[in-house]
């Protein structure tokens, strides 16, 4: 997984970029407050690690924009 962020410094605008291993993938509901859950991408890399958070309609919207173009992956590959 390649991760890139841009951050807001007092100097100007901060770019990082790292790589590493999505290690886990957690789905995280509230009964109470069903509006709160979460899908959490924990990844961890050389130098970096940490946890993505997407509410539902996150995923939605990532899985629309990508639907289109399922045809042009060929295979995956999942290596641990």
């Amino acid at each position: 997984m390649k991760l890139r962020v841009k951050k807001l410094h007092e100097k100007g605008i901060l770019k990082m970029e790292s790589y590493g291993d999505i290690k886990e993938i957690l789905i995280n509901e509230d009964l109470l407050h069903p509006e709160k859950e979460a899908i959490s991408v924990c990844f961890r890399g050389a130098n970096s690690s940490g946890i993505l958070d997407l509410t539902p309609k996150e995923i939605e919207k990532i899985y629309n924009s990508i639907k289109s173009k399922k045809k042009l992956i060929k295979s995956v590959k999942i290596i641990e």
